[in-house]
């Protein structure tokens, strides 16, 4: 018998947590999670864009980080159930990565404008993505508590990705766009 994908308890609109809590849909929970999921899926476009396979391999371990705070998300608040975690070493990994890359770049005198290459564009999306879900994460966590360590692991992903997106308009040869504002 085939796996049916549908299963018709949303049809109300809402949705359960793992735990069996049922909230509407655009609670800002399911919101939340449904951002770091959109997150993920451009950082999966943001990979496939590449060649270098230390640049693809740490992207697949920032897909399974945030795979993982999705579960912690998507689980019922107060319900001690087991998740996944995110650990301080993964937010070290993330800052060594930046580091690493700054070596190699220019300084940075202006801001950038996304764009140069479809690749760097597809980064500095997933990059504006990343800051929504902080944002939805952070609403969340006045509501309810979140682990700090989420809310710290989107704030440095967020400058990963713009380093990485420089990195990449970098490796791919293509000239960084800076912004100049207009004189009046």
């Amino acid at each position: 018998m085939a796996f049916k994908i549908y299963t018709k308890t949303g049809d109300s609109g809402k949705t359960s947590l793992f735990g069996g809590m049922r909230l509407p849909k655009d609670h800002i929970r399911i919101d939340s999670y449904g951002n770091v999921d959109e997150l993920n899926s451009f950082i999966g476009l943001v990979r496939d864009g590449l060649l270098n396979g230390k640049d693809r391999n740490l992207l697949k371990e920032i897909q399974d980080r945030l795979f993982t705070i999705g579960a912690n998300l998507a689980s019922q608040p107060g319900k001690n159930m087991p998740t996944p975690d995110v650990k301080e070493s993964d937010v070290a990994l993330l800052e060594n990565a930046i580091d690493e890359m700054n070596e190699n770049l220019p300084a940075l005198k202006s801001f950038i404008l996304p764009g140069g290459h479809p690749t760097v564009s597809n980064c500095h999306i997933a990059r504006c993505v990343c800051r929504r879900a902080e944002r939805s994460v952070v609403a969340l966590h006045h509501i309810e508590p979140v682990e700090d360590i989420i809310l710290k692991y989107l704030n440095r992903l967020s400058d990963y990705l713009f380093v990485l997106g420089r990195k990449i308009a970098q490796d791919f040869g293509t000239e960084e766009i800076q912004w100049h504002p207009r004189k009046s």
